[in-house]
C-alpha cells in the first residue's frame, strides 16, 4: 500500500513536501505511525520554512486519524465518509477513482490565515503593548483561536513603492522622490525588499524588488512623465508582484488621487489587494486644499482601499508632510501585531470577513482609547 500525505498553508507557502509512506498490505494504524515517526527530516523542512514544529506534527495526527478511518472501513473500496471529521479533506486523486488498486491521495489542506494588525492611541501612536489574551479575532462572525502571535512582527517585508508619474503631480515629484529616499533607507533591513513602479499613462516596473540602496537611488533618477493616470492598473500589477513575496506585503502609493486610463476597475484592484494581502497605505498629494481639479472621488477610493487592505491613508502638500507621513508609515510597520488562526467553519463564499477586537481587560489597562486596523477579509481564491 502506498499513502500520501499533503501538507499546505496559506502565508507560509508550502509546509513540506509529501510524505510518502510505503506500507505493506494489509496495514495497521500502528503501522502507519510507526512509518510517520520516521520522518523526522521532512518535519524539519516544516520548521525551516517558518511553521511551527509543533503544528506539523498537528498536520501528521490528523492525517493519521483520517488514514486509521480509511485503513478501517476497507482501503481499496470507498473513502471514509467526510461527515465524520469535517476537518479534514479527504480526496481521491483520479487514478485511484479509475482504478480500485491504485493508492489513495489523502489531503490534509490548514488554511493558516494571516492578520496584520495595527493598534494606535487617539493620536494616532503606535501601541505596543498587547498580548496573545487581548485580542478576539471573528471570521465571519464565528470566533477562532489564535495560533499565532508576534510583536514587532520580524517577518521579511516587501514594499512596493508606486510612484503617479502623471502631468499633474509633474510639480511634486522631486519631493516625493526625495522623501521616498529616507524612508528606504529608514525602514530597510536586511532581510527586506523594495520595488519601484511608475505610473502614468501606463505602469512601468522601475526596479525589480532589492534591497540595495544604490540601485534604489538610481532607479529615482530614471522616472518620466506621462499625460494620463492608470492607478488601479498601478495597484493591481503591485498587488500581483507582491503574490509571490513571503511575509509581510506593504504598497505605498504616492498620487493626487485620480485615475483616468486604467483597464482594471476599482473593484478588480481591491480585490487583488486583499488577495495578495497587501497594505495601502496611499499618500495624497493636494497642493492647494480648495483646488477646483481636485479629484475627491479618487481620494475617497483611495482611503477606501487603505481601510479594506489594513493601511492608512495621509494628506501631504509639503516636503515636511511627505517625510511626516512616511515616519508614519515606518513606526507602524516596526509595532505590528501578527495574528494568525486555522479557520474553524469551512463553508461560505470565496470572501471571508475578518474582524479584530480589543479585550475590555485590555483597554482598561491601557488606560486610553485603542484603535484596530487590520485587513477587512480574505479570498480563498487566486489573482487571475
Amino acid at each position: 500500500m502506498r499513502i500520501r500525505v499533503l501538507c499546505f498553508a496559506h502565508l507560509r507557502e508550502l509546509l513540506a513536501p509529501a510524505v510518502v509512506v510505503e506500507l505493506s498490505s494489509p496495514a495497521t494504524v500502528s503501522d502507519l505511525w510507526s512509518t510517520l515517526r520516521e520522518q523526522g527530516p521532512t518535519v524539519s523542512e516544516c520548521t525551516t520554512s517558518g511553521f511551527p514544529y509543533n503544528d506539523c506534527r498537528m498536520l501528521l495526527r490528523l492525517a493519521i486519524l483520517g488514514l486509521s478511518m480509511l485503513l478501517t472501513s476497507a482501503v481499496a473500496q470507498d473513502a471514509p465518509n467526510p461527515s465524520l471529521y469535517p476537518h479534514i479533506p479527504v480526496q481521491r486523486n483520479a487514478q485511484s477513482q479509475a482504478k480500485s488498486d491504485s493508492a489513495p491521495t489523502i489531503s490534509v489542506e490548514v488554511k493558516l490565515v494571516n492578520v496584520f494588525t495595527s493598534v494606535a492611541d487617539a493620536d494616532g501612536a503606535p501601541y505596543a503593548n498587547l498580548q496573545k489574551e487581548d485580542f478576539r479575532i471573528f471570521e465571519d462572525g464565528v470566533e477562532q483561536t489564535v495560533a499565532v502571535f508576534e510583536r514587532e512582527s520580524g517577518l521579511p517585508l516587501s514594499i512596493v513603492m508606486a510612484l503617479d508619474t502623471s502631468m499633474s503631480t509633474q510639480k511634486d515629484l522631486p519631493l516625493e522622490i526625495a522623501s521616498a529616499r529616507k524612508f528606504a533607507r529608514t525602514i530597510l533591513r536586511p532581510v527586506d525588499a523594495i520595488s519601484v513602479l511608475q505610473f502614468s499613462t501606463f505602469v512601468s516596473e522601475v526596479l525589480p524588488f532589492t534591497n540595495d540602496e544604490h540601485r534604489l537611488e538610481t532607479a529615482l533618477t530614471h522616472l518620466r512623465h506621462g499625460a494620463a493616470t492608470a492607478l488601479y492598473d498601478a495597484i493591481f500589477l503591485s498587488a500581483r508582484a507582491l503574490d509571490r513575496r513571503k511575509g509581510r506585503k506593504v504598497i505605498v502609493l504616492i498620487t493626487d488621487g485620480g485615475d483616468t486610463s486604467s483597464s482594471t476597475s476599482y473593484q478588480e484592484a481591491v480585490r487583488a489587494a486583499q488577495i495578495s494581502e497587501a497594505i495601502i497605505f496611499p499618500i495624497i498629494m493636494v497642493p492647494i486644499e480648495a483646488d477646483a481639479g481636485r479629484d475627491t472621488g479618487g481620494e475617497h477610493a483611495l482611503i477606501q482601499l487603505a481601510h479594506d487592505t489594513g493601511g492608512k491613508f495621509y494628506y501631504a502638500s509639503l516636503l515636511s508632510q511627505l517625510d511626516d507621513a512616511f515616519h508614519q508609515i515606518s513606526d507602524e510597520l516596526r509595532t505590528q501585531y501578527l495574528l494568525a488562526y486555522y479557520p474553524a467553519k469551512r463553508v461560505g463564499g470565496d470572501f471571508r470577513s475578518i474582524k479584530v477586537e480589543i479585550t475590555a481587560q485590555a483597554r482598561q489597562r491601557a488606560r486610553r482609547e485603542l484603535y484596530v486596523r487590520h485587513r477587512a477579509g480574505y479570498y480563498n481564491s487566486k489573482i487571475e
